[in-house]
Protein backbone atom coordinates (compact mmCIF):
# COMPACT_ATOMS: atom_id res chain seq x y z
CA UNK A 1 0.00 0.00 0.00
CA UNK A 2 1.31 3.45 -0.85
CA UNK A 3 2.05 6.01 1.83
CA UNK A 4 -0.65 8.49 2.78
CA UNK A 5 1.92 11.05 3.90
CA UNK A 6 1.71 14.48 2.28
CA UNK A 7 5.51 14.73 2.30
CA UNK A 8 8.07 11.93 2.22
CA UNK A 9 9.93 10.99 5.39
CA UNK A 10 13.20 12.85 5.89
CA UNK A 11 16.05 10.36 6.25
CA UNK A 12 19.64 11.59 5.82
CA UNK A 13 22.07 9.87 3.49
CA UNK A 14 24.81 7.91 5.24
CA UNK A 15 27.42 10.56 4.42
CA UNK A 16 25.20 13.22 6.03
CA UNK A 17 24.76 11.49 9.39
CA UNK A 18 26.31 13.87 11.93
CA UNK A 19 27.87 12.56 15.15
CA UNK A 20 26.60 15.47 17.22
CA UNK A 21 23.02 15.06 15.95
CA UNK A 22 23.19 11.34 16.74
CA UNK A 23 24.58 12.00 20.22
CA UNK A 24 21.98 14.71 20.85
CA UNK A 25 19.19 12.34 19.85
CA UNK A 26 20.55 9.67 22.18
CA UNK A 27 20.64 11.91 25.26
CA UNK A 28 16.94 11.30 25.84
CA UNK A 29 16.09 8.12 27.80
CA UNK A 30 12.86 7.57 25.86
CA UNK A 31 14.74 7.63 22.57
CA UNK A 32 17.34 5.22 23.94
CA UNK A 33 14.49 2.91 24.98
CA UNK A 34 13.05 3.14 21.45
CA UNK A 35 16.46 2.29 19.97
CA UNK A 36 16.73 -0.76 22.25
CA UNK A 37 13.18 -1.79 21.31
CA UNK A 38 13.94 -1.60 17.59
CA UNK A 39 17.21 -3.50 18.11
CA UNK A 40 15.21 -6.30 19.75
CA UNK A 41 12.36 -6.19 17.22
CA UNK A 42 13.59 -4.91 13.81
CA UNK A 43 10.81 -3.81 11.49
CA UNK A 44 8.49 -3.06 14.38
CA UNK A 45 5.71 -0.50 14.08
CA UNK A 46 5.63 2.87 15.81
CA UNK A 47 2.40 2.14 17.66
CA UNK A 48 3.49 -1.10 19.32
CA UNK A 49 4.40 0.63 22.63
CA UNK A 50 3.80 4.00 24.22
CA UNK A 51 7.07 4.25 26.24
CA UNK A 52 5.21 6.17 28.96
CA UNK A 53 4.77 9.36 26.94
CA UNK A 54 1.90 10.97 25.06
CA UNK A 55 1.29 10.11 21.41
CA UNK A 56 2.45 13.55 20.27
CA UNK A 57 5.68 13.28 22.30
CA UNK A 58 6.27 9.79 20.94
CA UNK A 59 5.79 11.05 17.38
CA UNK A 60 8.47 13.68 18.02
CA UNK A 61 10.88 11.07 19.43
CA UNK A 62 10.45 8.89 16.32
CA UNK A 63 11.05 11.94 14.09
CA UNK A 64 14.23 12.94 15.97
CA UNK A 65 15.61 9.41 15.67
CA UNK A 66 14.79 9.28 11.95
CA UNK A 67 16.09 12.75 11.10
CA UNK A 68 19.34 12.19 13.03
CA UNK A 69 19.97 9.07 10.95
CA UNK A 70 19.67 6.50 13.74
CA UNK A 71 16.61 4.76 12.33
CA UNK A 72 15.09 4.13 8.94
CA UNK A 73 11.31 4.29 8.67
CA UNK A 74 9.12 3.01 5.88
CA UNK A 75 5.56 4.20 5.59
CA UNK A 76 2.95 1.56 4.74
CA UNK A 77 -0.38 3.35 4.57
CA UNK A 78 -0.89 4.91 7.99
CA UNK A 79 1.70 2.69 9.68
CA UNK A 80 5.45 3.03 9.90
CA UNK A 81 7.95 0.21 10.22
CA UNK A 82 11.33 0.92 11.77
CA UNK A 83 14.88 -0.40 11.59
CA UNK A 84 18.14 0.74 13.11
CA UNK A 85 20.65 1.91 10.55
CA UNK A 86 23.24 -0.37 12.12
CA UNK A 87 25.51 -0.84 9.10
CA UNK A 88 25.55 2.85 8.23
CA UNK A 89 26.17 3.94 11.83
CA UNK A 90 28.92 1.35 12.26
CA UNK A 91 30.67 2.63 9.14
CA UNK A 92 30.38 6.26 10.27
CA UNK A 93 30.97 5.74 14.01
CA UNK A 94 32.36 2.25 14.69
CA UNK A 95 31.08 0.72 17.93
CA UNK A 96 28.82 3.64 18.89
CA UNK A 97 25.51 1.83 18.53
CA UNK A 98 26.83 -1.26 20.36
CA UNK A 99 27.99 0.95 23.23
CA UNK A 100 24.64 2.74 23.43
CA UNK A 101 22.71 -0.55 23.49
CA UNK A 102 25.07 -2.04 26.07
CA UNK A 103 24.85 0.99 28.36
CA UNK A 104 21.07 1.18 27.99
CA UNK A 105 20.77 -2.45 29.11
CA UNK A 106 22.22 -1.58 32.55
Amino acid sequence: MASRLATPLTIPDEKDIDLFEVMSALTDPTRRAIVAFIAAEPGTGCGNRDFGVTKSALTRHWRVLRESGIIRQEAHGTRHRNWLRTDELDRRFPGLLDLVLEENAH
